[in-house]
């Protein structure tokens, strides 16, 4: 059986997570949609940004660390996006105003592919 995730991480992006987790400790991801600093992913320190019951958990990534990174996004967001595959990248720029990438002349972002057959299947969204 093959195991499916619906989020990934590029090595790029891996890298810089690894540095920053040496800074802040244990990380985490939250997309929560909206405009602005709120359409890109989140990176916290664990503790730092409280989930609940409007967040889905789409999976884990492994950044080569320890501990996987854990990976949120709100409700809402996700019935947009149920149909996609995420990965984390890191682009020069800005961050977030709040994600811990900030300082660092980095930013992270989402990139997208739709889900494929055996995927859509895998999560129980095959039309049948």
């Amino acid at each position: 059986m093959t195991d499916y995730s619906r989020v990934d991480v590029t090595e790029a992006a891996a890298s810089l997570l690894r540095d920053l987790t040496k800074q802040h400790g244990p990380l985490m991801f939250h997309q929560s949609g909206g405009c602005c600093d709120g359409s890109s992913p989140m990176c916290y320190p664990v503790g730092m940004f409280l989930t609940g019951s409007g967040d889905v958990h789409l999976g884990a990534i492994d950044a080569g660390l320890d501990d996987s990174i854990e990976v949120y996004m709100s409700e809402s967001q996700f019935e947009y996006w149920k149909y996609t595959h995420l990965t984390i990248d890191v682009v020069p720029g800005r961050g977030a105003g709040f994600s811990v990438e900030g300082p660092t002349g980095m930013r992270f972002l989402i990139r997208s592919r739709m889900l494929e057959p055996a995927e859509l299947e895998a999560f129980g969204l095959a039309k049948g």
